[in-house]
């Protein structure tokens, strides 16, 4: 019996096709453009598309990812259009949560519209798993470190008046993903030229303070402390199914859990009224390999920056407390990086905007050469 084999015309013996090399995906690779309607759009883009296109998770294993590519009008300046990669904050796990499929939030909307006024490109990833295949692992910086970096190379595949040139901007959780950005950029995409990255009210050293976690621990008055614990042990639970996470977790931890894999921001807000974040838990988080497979999870590097940083935090920030940027600033200068630190006197998201002044001031530093 003879059979024509997928990768040929040629006939063969039935069983005995010849092995054929199957390329692995090029991360940055473009599978779809189409316009963005209208409402997803933001001021001041000229123009609006959604991109699918191909990154990795933090595995190394092939991920798909969608995000949005914004242009200012006017023409394009010599050398081509410089880019800021956005990312963003939390919006939630399930896919009805993608930037990309929603409108934009006043503050966001914006924001961007700033950096599009600048002249800039706008790109923004919705990361791995918000509207594409598998859960996205909320903060686990490499994996939104990789989509980032790739849709700048996705928007450079469809739009050709782009510049290499570019820096990533990051608010929040994204402040978290900018700084995994900055630490393997050049090393990831050396045919980008990347030049630096801003960082406002960025989550870091939880590595430090979930392993104080234990039945019963009191509540610390933090804005969505329970909500975002309970993304954090969903993404660990997707990222790390070595660790049985469910064990850690009481029966009321884990239907929040559950629920925070479906649920955006403010709905799992809601779904979490009322309950404590030392309900959720059924044992300490302060074994040995839990307190490792959270340094590996959720930890900021400290070394290995090789472009400058900016980091801007809010005095007045109940969502991601000062005290936890004063031990990075610290870590990350004796480290060796290059890094504008600065304060400020306002909450988590009013930060953003108090902080604009200086980080447009940067981005602009950055592209003078």
């Amino acid at each position: 019996m003879w059979t024509v084999c997928a990768s040929s015309a040629v006939l063969f013996p039935s069983g005995l096709c010849p092995a054929v090399a199957v390329a692995e995906p090029v991360p940055g690779a473009v599978m779809s453009v189409e316009p963005l309607p209208p409402e997803l759009s933001v001021p001041g883009a000229a123009v609006a598309e959604r991109l699918t296109y191909r990154t990795q998770w933090r595995s190394g294993a092939a991920a798909v990812d969608t995000g949005v590519l914004f242009l200012p009008p006017g023409p394009t300046p010599e050398g081509g259009r410089p880019v800021v990669s956005w990312a963003h904050g939390t919006v939630g796990l399930g896919d009805d949560c993608a930037p990309s499929r929603n409108p934009r939030v006043d503050r966001e909307q914006r924001y961007l519209a700033h950096w599009l006024s600048q002249g800039y490109a706008v790109v923004a990833a919705d990361y791995p798993g918000l509207g594409t295949d598998g859960l996205h692992t909320y903060l686990d910086g490499p994996t939104a470190a990789n989509s980032v970096i790739d849709i700048v190379r996705a928007a450079r595949a469809v739009e050709p008046s782009l510049s290499p040139r570019w820096v990533v901007v990051g608010q929040s959780q994204g402040g978290h993903a900018a700084l995994h950005t900055a630490h393997r950029a050049t090393a990831r995409a050396p045919e980008l030229d990347f030049r630096g990255a801003v960082a406002t009210g960025a989550p870091s050293n939880l590595e430090l303070l979930f392993p104080f976690g234990v039945p019963g621990f009191p509540d610390l008055d933090l804005d969505g402390l329970v909500s975002f614990s309970a993304y954090i042990m969903a993404g660990l639970r997707t990222a790390r199914p070595d660790v049985d996470v469910n064990s850690y977790l009481t029966p009321v931890g884990r239907e929040l859990v559950d629920a925070a894999e479906r649920l955006c921001y403010s709905e799992l807000e809601d779904r979490a009224a009322g309950v404590a974040v030392g309900q959720l838990l059924s044992r300490p988080l302060g074994d040995d390999r839990m307190r490792a497979t959270l340094a590996d999870y959720l930890g900021v590097p400290a070394r290995g920056y090789d472009r400058p940083l900016f980091l801007g935090q809010g005095l007045e920030d109940r969502m991601v407390p000062a005290p936890l940027s004063f031990k990075l600033v610290a870590d990350l200068w004796a480290g060796g990086a290059d890094v504008d630190y600065r304060t400020y006197p306002a909450d988590h998201f009013a930060t953003l905007f108090e902080a604009l002044p200086d980080t447009t001031r940067f981005v602009t530093a950055r592209f003078v050469r």
